[in-house]
């Protein structure tokens, strides 16, 4: 049995499945997608349906490959399933940008359930501790934003390069490379560099703005000299 969440960012197609097995009285979970709205219910259903004498749940989640601010709840879900039925509880074997996001957010990367303080040392004082906090919470939303942008940009950014492939005979590693200088050079986002790229290849489109021209045009040749 394997419990879903639903999917709520625009593009994507993974969202959460939780698999697993027994072995003996441990359960071992595999998440599989993303830690997104949703993913906290998704577990709690998963867990409420292991059997009766569960004596430890570890979660392996390398199948795990986006996680944004819901992916805590997740873990806290977690957690108190832990101290609720007094069991041992994991997650491990993280990578890749959800790893960055505990990072973030200060948490253990190899178990963000453990304690992040080794034993014997001091903490913080409380107000060093609250500001820690709050810093570490604004990179992470900034970076979760950064990436919900990232992932509406997808469709135009593939669209512009399909143009510039066509155009210039290139690769899609190079349109990409393209895109990007000109992004730089015309001191314009890459989406919007996209869109006017997109917007100039449709029926009656309009040009792109001149500093978007010339700077594409300088990325290209910049590329095709290499």
């Amino acid at each position: 049995m394997s419990s879903a969440a639903p999917l709520p960012l625009p593009g994507r197609q993974n969202p959460l499945v939780i698999g697993g097995r027994m072995d003996a009285d441990r359960a071992l979970l595999t998440p599989r997608g993303e830690l997104v709205r949703g993913c906290a219910e998704a577990l709690a259903e998963k867990l409420a349906g292991l059997p009766v004498g569960t004596a430890r749940i570890d979660l392996d989640m390398s199948g795990v490959h986006f996680m944004d601010s819901a992916g805590l709840e997740f873990l806290e879900v977690l957690r108190d399933h832990g101290r609720r039925r007094r069991l041992p509880v994991t997650a491990t074997r993280w990578n890749g940008q959800p790893r960055r996001i505990l990072e973030l957010a200060g948490l253990d990367t190899t178990d963000p359930l453990r304690s992040p303080a080794p034993h014997g040392t001091p903490p913080p004082a409380p107000s060093a501790v609250a500001r820690e906090r709050e810093e570490r919470l604004h990179l992470l939303q900034e970076e979760v934003e950064q990436l919900r942008q990232a992932v509406a940009s997808r469709p135009v950014i593939d669209q512009a390069r399909g143009i510039l492939m066509a155009t210039y005979g290139c690769t899609s590693d190079e349109a990409w490379h393209i895109l990007r200088e000109a992004s730089q050079l015309a001191n314009t986002k890459l989406r919007a560099v996209a869109e006017s790229l997109t917007a100039c290849a449709a029926t009656e489109g309009t040009p792109p703005p001149e500093e978007v021209r010339i700077a594409l045009s300088r990325a290209a040749a910049r590329r095709s000299s290499r």
